[in-house]
């Protein structure tokens, strides 16, 4: 990796999922796995040993690797995870082999990543911290979350806490290498400029496996600063959000201030109130902020008392909640027994909710308990990349974008904690972005459409809300490099020829 040009190469880790069969023929005595097993130890040269690398049903280490890398409890059962058989490639030729193999025994491939897909479909934070081992004046504008994988992250999309000054991850990607529907690796120039644009937020599942990503680093100072302010509704929150929305998308491009919206509880004992947790990222140090701040946002009354000054690398663990001076080795941690469930859902706002919406929404919070929402800010860069450049088209004209998020730990809350999210999704549809009813491809929901028999009038429900006008051109790519529809899920991009 070469900090001092700006670029460097980050190769991501690739986990090969097979699921259930997809056509197998009923008279064939063999198990398809058992098949595959067969073609593989034909393909694969004799450097490349299958050992550690193809997991079936009857072995004792099936399960713990299915469940490995899943993040969420809601599809960790194995009468949800049933594949076949789990390929963990740990090279070009593994994931090569078993496309050709899959394809040639009729089975249905799945691939996953960091295991952060909110519906399950896909089945180590390590860039940042490489990136901060090698370097204190670049970072990448990613996500926040340090357990996300970059593969599906980046190919979606992904944003981040830099994304007001830089953009998303796919506005910085300047090569990719991909394995397609023909077990063919290629790059940048062998793959095609329709192709290289598809999978920087098309979702790279729908066209291949994504093998490694080429990205260009971004210059930021050797301390930026960082404050967390929460209020309640009686400590005049909703004045405050009201103010935010007027601001947090004009603002200078450094500073990228999140609104994270919760309930606490109120002043009378028993009772519960809205809290916003007013969470900044300031690419400079706490003199210009506090002029900035009291200059366009004086009302959140921000000090240098609630102010920190860190690394770009510690404002990650300074997002996820960390306490001041966690080491940056927390990055590379990963708690593989999670028991978390979990639903997320998008919106887009263009125009600021009124006081009246706001106390509406306000009440289903409420009466919701446990379920939060995000509201990231746009503006910067997100306003000024034309909508097609990259299959991402949520760009000039919002305002910010809303994650809903419900976690709980206990299976037999789940239809509770799901109409809880769904309420609160509701209350607040008119204040949101209509014909489409936008949504962001990487906080999954499969609430807005399902294609599960690939068909192009089903897809385009979906297609149209998360992509709106790139839609088209997806299928279009879909239909030059996977005629076939090798590559698919419940939320894939379709092929015109399946209707």
């Amino acid at each position: 990796m070469k900090a001092s040009r700006g670029e460097g190469f980050v190769l991501v880790q690739f986990f090969v999922f097979l699921a259930s069969v997809l056509s197998v023929s009923c008279s064939l005595l063999v198990d398809p796995a058992e098949l595959l097993l067969h073609c593989l130890r034909d393909y694969f040269p004799k450097p490349y040993p299958l050992s550690g690398i193809v997991y079936l049903r009857n072995s004792s280490s099936f399960q713990p690797v299915v469940q490995s890398y899943a993040r969420n409890s809601r599809f960790m059962s194995l009468s949800n995870l049933n594949p076949s058989a789990v390929i963990v490639a740990k090279n070009e030729v593994h994931v090569k082999g078993t496309i050709i193999c899959s394809k040639k025994i009729s089975l249905e491939i799945r691939i996953r990543s960091g295991g952060h897909d909110s519906e399950g479909l896909s089945y180590v934070s390590k860039l940042y911290y490489a990136i901060a081992n090698a370097t204190k004046t670049y970072a990448f504008p990613a996500g926040v979350c340090t357990t996300m994988g970059a593969g599906g992250h980046f190919s979606g999309g992904g944003y981040g806490n830099l994304m007001r000054k830089y953009g998303l991850s796919v506005d910085n990607i300047i090569d990719a290498k991909i394995v397609n529907a023909k077990g063919e690796i290629l790059d940048r120039k062998s793959m095609g400029e329709d192709l290289f644009w598809a999978i920087r937020g098309g979702g790279g599942a729908s066209f291949g496996v994504i093998l490694s990503w080429k990205i260009k680093l971004v210059l930021i100072p050797e301390q930026v600063t960082g404050f967390s302010v929460s209020k309640t509704l009686e400590q005049g929150a909703t004045a405050l959000v009201g103010k935010w929305q007027q601001v947090a998308d004009a603002i200078d491009d450094d500073l990228f201030i999140r609104v994270q919206i919760s309930t606490a509880n109120g002043t009378q004992r028993g009772t519960k109130t809205v809290q916003v947790n007013f969470i900044a990222l300031f690419l400079g140090q706490t003199r210009r902020l506090l002029s900035l701040m009291s200059e366009s946002f004086p009302e959140l009354g921000l000090q240098e008392k609630d102010c920190i000054e860190m690394s770009w690398v510690e404002s990650v663990l300074f997002y996820s909640r960390m306490p001041n001076g966690t080491s940056i080795d927390f990055l590379l941690q990963r708690d593989l027994n999670t028991k978390v469930y979990f639903k997320r859902k998008s919106d887009f706002v263009k125009e600021p909710i009124p006081k009246e919406g706001l106390e509406a929404v306000w009440e289903k919070v409420i009466e919701a308990g446990d379920v939060w929402m995000s509201w990231n800010p746009f503006g910067g860069m997100m306003a000024r990349v034309n909508e097609s450049d990259t299959p991402f088209p949520h760009r000039a004209g919002i305002k910010f974008m809303v994650q809903y998020g419900a976690s709980w730990l206990a299976q037999n809350a789940t239809k509770t904690k799901l109409d809880q999210i769904e309420a609160i999704y509701d209350a607040m549809a008119p204040y949101v972005s209509k014909s489409p009813r936008e949504a962001f491809l990487n906080y999954r929901d499969l609430d807005i459409g399902v294609n599960s028999d690939s068909k192009f009038f089903k897809a385009e429900v979906y297609g149209s809300k998360y992509f709106k006008n790139n839609f088209g051109r997806l299928v279009r790519v879909k239909a030059a490099v996977d005629p076939d529809n090798f590559f698919k899920n419940e939320q894939s991009i379709p092929t015109l020829s399946y209707n």
